[in-house]
């Protein structure tokens, strides 16, 4: 498959600290990014939806951006 010329950046999203005592909603954030356990990371299309729910959980997780 081609990728279009339009391509949208990627951002590469790692989980460095647990959610476990904290607020539901950022355990249920953390979830919806795909991160599971410390140490795992996920790549996501960069917008403004993934990157609201990178501010929600931004104490728990580094952020960085793919070529």
């Amino acid at each position: 498959m081609r990728k279009a010329s339009t391509e949208m950046a990627q951002v590469k999203v790692t989980q460095i600290k647990s959610g476990v005592g904290g607020k539901p909603n950022h355990r249920e954030t953390l979830r919806t990014l795909g991160l599971k356990k410390i140490g795992q990371s996920r790549v996501h299309e960069d917008g403004p939806g993934v990157r609201g729910m990178i501010r929600a959980v931004a104490h728990l997780v580094t952020v960085e951006e793919v070529d």
